[in-house]
């Protein structure tokens, strides 16, 4: 019987022929990633006395590194421990750190055809890779890693084809508001991508629409495998890939085309994201911002710090506003030094902090006092997400944001290429 991407890997990890919506799938995960946060709160961790197999369980210091409190470094005290005793060697503490998602691509341990676990809510990143990722409770989680066994609803799936290629200055953050603003939450539904345009759509623009598929509430976000997708985890993955394609004839709860050339910069409102937001060019408030952000796990990438920094080159970010830039991982910084775009943010006014979760939900390095508006290229902009209820957010891509900082205003990136 034909399945469609997710019903296949579903099918293979809980070890049957067919899966179908409706059904409970018991799985065997192929990955499971721990975080410093899930180990810092009380009562999501207990020290595990034994792990399914060493060699697919992975600790990520991320959300809050190096430590901002007692709590945390405590925390972290504690992870050590567990990656010493076990002997982890997908083990990534300050040096190695970075947001989980952006060190999970980075170090291949999302792979086509696999099924990935962390209790992190935007595990559904994993799907750039063809990698079923799911966020999962935290003792959903330890009981993955323990027993090796997870259970999923098997949704319907929702297919986008895309078509064409993107315009300048517009990236895959606005193909994900698009979709957000075109058709709302996805609730209960899985979604896959695929389509002719694919091919002209940058990993690096895979990666933020999986990413922020969370906040349409997808199950699974999943892309097509294909020869960028081969190319990115080339000298990445420890073992071989066996990528998945949906079977001809698989069943679609609905099939969506969109035009990635008829597309624009898009602004999304504070409080939500689905059926919140408008394209930049019908955006017609003058919005003055207190802060600038970006970073997350969506836009914290190499690529997003480039489209930064060539805009901000040789400009200056506009007075009272606090331009704030986050890299995705250590590695992500390294690179950016290396290619002098540190140099180029910071003599524009940015601040460029150490690679961690931080601003984007609240907790450290960016928080919004009552009354602020914030910009930001990062994942969430729910009341109180980034800190005060009473601030407001605002969400655009990496190049909307860095025009808004230089003006002081929210502000259409192309209208500065002009």
């Amino acid at each position: 019987m034909a399945m469609t991407v997710i019903e296949k890997i579903l099918a293979r990890a809980s070890g049957q022929d067919v899966v179908r919506p409706g059904d409970i799938a018991v799985c065997k995960p192929d990955m499971v990633v721990q975080l410093d946060l899930t180990i810092t709160v009380e009562g999501f961790w207990y020290r595990p006395k034994k792990l399914f197999d060493l060699d697919r369980v992975a600790l990520v210091f991320d959300h809050a590194i190096p430590s901002p409190s007692i709590k945390d470094a405590s925390g972290m005290v504690e992870g050590r421990a567990f990656a010493k005793q076990f002997g982890l060697k997908h083990f990534f503490d300050l040096g190695r750190h970075g947001i989980c998602h952006v060190v999970i691509a980075e170090n291949g341990l999302a792979r086509p055809g696999e099924l990935l676990v962390c209790p992190d809510s935007h595990t559904c990143a994993a799907g750039a890779f063809n990698c079923a990722g799911r966020g999962a409770g935290p003792i959903d989680t330890l009981q993955a890693m323990t027993k090796g066994l997870i259970w999923y609803p098997v949704s319907e799936t929702i297919r986008y084809e895309f078509e064409g290629s993107l315009p300048p200055h517009v990236s895959g953050k606005d193909v994900f508001f698009h979709i957000a603003q075109e058709w709302g939450g996805h609730s209960n539904m899985s979604i896959e991508f695929g389509g002719p345009g694919l091919a002209n759509l940058p990993m690096t623009d895979r990666r933020t629409i999986a990413t922020m598929c969370a906040e349409i509430s997808a199950e699974f976000a999943i892309f097509d495998f294909d020869a960028l997708t081969e190319e990115y985890l080339r000298g990445r993955v420890d073992r071989p890939l066996e990528p998945v394609a949906a079977d001809r004839g698989a069943n679609y709860a609905d099939v969506r085309r969109i035009n990635l050339s008829t597309l624009e910069p898009y602004v999304m409102y504070p409080d939500a994201v689905p059926n919140n937001g408008t394209r930049i060019s019908g955006f017609r408030e003058q919005v003055r911002i207190d802060q600038a952000f970006i970073g997350s796990c969506a836009n914290g990438k190499i690529e997003d710090l480039r489209i930064a920094a060539d805009i901000v080159r040789g400009h200056k970010v506009a007075p009272g506003v606090r331009f704030i830039v986050t890299p995705g991982s250590h590695q992500v910084y390294i690179e950016a030094a290396r290619e002098g775009l540190l140099e180029v943010l910071a003599e524009a006014g940015a601040v460029v902090t150490n690679s961690t979760c931080g601003a984007c939900f609240g907790y450290h390095m960016g928080v919004l006092a009552p009354g602020e508006v914030c910009i930001t290229a990062s994942t969430r902009n729910f009341k109180g997400r980034m800190g005060s209820a009473e601030a407001k957010v605002y969400m655009g891509s990496p190049a909307t944001v860095a025009a808004s900082a230089l003006t002081g205003v929210i502000t259409d990136p192309r209208s500065l290429a002009a």
